[in-house]
């Protein structure tokens, strides 16, 4: 067998809550020309004179809540490094090493790949922890490493995990988290996904004459739409619909994180709204975009689409956890690491 390196790449997350370092994230993060994807001056200007500044200080407060639900830590950390350790034991050491870094901040891409590159592997699989390819997601982990290891004097294979929106085990790692709670106790079924920029997602097109629009991306997948975010989302949601008996007037895609109209609709907290005047009590919502557990599941659906909901005169919004260190979850990164070893 080839030795094997295997690098799990997540997101990100301050290194402590303080606004100190919750300005640093952010500005490293933001600043990224995948994330906001203008010209580079008026994204320096917008990000460190505007975004970052007023920001960070209401960011950190909010991490703080954050943390408390991960013992002092970021719940995102916790739970990667256990999937790596988890991972881990199902490989042995010497023929396939597991390492995991984040996009932005500790421990950093740099620094773990430096490790790498004197371990002299045979090849290196990067598994970017996202399952539904996005290029503010995906596509930046990747150039990352890319950037990062085109420096390199020698460069073993190289193998790259784009998305596993339908992977099985994923599908199942879903289904199992799901089955913590009774179906018929709800009202309606969310599944809320990371929002993202209409004219990022045109771009897996052509983005002038042919867009996400122009294609069925609720419902189905093809060769052109493929890698369109939108289109993989509802295919996500379609196979774990199917997995736990849904129909599809049982539950309602939507996006979250906006920051502008001119983001992917419906968004979720408008759908929250929605029901709750319906007259609905109790809504589980679903987070297939996320493998972690992070600010955006724990706080925004758990916590602020909480209150949006008892606003409108709703009762309980339960959110399904993430897959985390799900068994399923490891056997399905165990799959994409055993298909790419030959």
């Amino acid at each position: 067998m080839k030795k094997t390196g295997v690098l799990l790449i997540q997101l990100g997350t301050p290194n402590s809550p303080s606004v100190k370092d919750v300005r640093i994230y952010l500005r490293e993060f933001l600043n990224d020309p995948r994330v906001i994807d203008i010209p580079w001056l008026p994204r320096k200007l917008l990000v460190n004179g505007i975004i970052v500044p007023f920001r960070a200080p209401k960011s950190a407060k909010i991490y703080k809540e954050l943390w408390k639900f991960g013992d002092g830590v970021s719940p995102l950390m916790t739970h990667t490094e256990s999937l790596k350790k988890l991972l881990q034991a199902r490989f042995n050491a010497g023929e396939v090493k597991i390492e995991m870094a984040m996009r932005y901040q500790n421990p950093s891409m740099d620094v773990v790949l430096e490790r790498m590159k004197t371990d002299l592997y045979d090849q290196i699989i990067i598994i970017p922890l996202f399952p539904q390819y996005a290029s503010a997601s995906t596509g930046s982990a990747v150039e990352k490493a890319m950037k990062i290891i085109q420096k390199w004097w020698v460069i073993p294979e190289i193998k790259i995990v784009s998305q596993f929106y339908d992977n099985p085990s994923f599908i199942e790692a879903i289904v199992e988290r799901s089955k913590a709670f009774k179906l018929d106790d709800y009202d309606h079924v969310l599944f809320s996904y990371h929002g993202l920029p209409v004219c990022q997602v045109d771009k897996v097109y052509d983005g002038e004459t042919d867009t996400c629009k122009d294609h069925p991306c609720e419902k189905e997948i093809n060769e052109t739409n493929k890698y369109c975010y939108k289109a993989t989302s509802y295919a996500t949601t379609r196979l774990i619909a199917e997995k736990i008996g849904l129909k599809e007037s049982d539950y309602t895609v939507c996006f979250q994180s906006r920051l502008t109209k001119k983001w992917l609709e419906p968004f979720s907290d408008k759908v929250v709204a929605e029901w709750g005047k319906k007259g609905a009590k109790k809504l589980l919502v679903f987070s297939p975009a996320f493998v972690a557990d992070c600010l955006e599941t724990i706080i925004e659906i758990g916590g602020e689409y909480q209150e949006i909901f008892e606003e409108h005169g709703g009762h309980k919004i339960q959110l399904v956890p993430s897959t985390n260190d799900h068994p399923k979850f490891v056997d399905c990164l165990e799959e994409l690491v055993k298909t790419r070893l030959i």
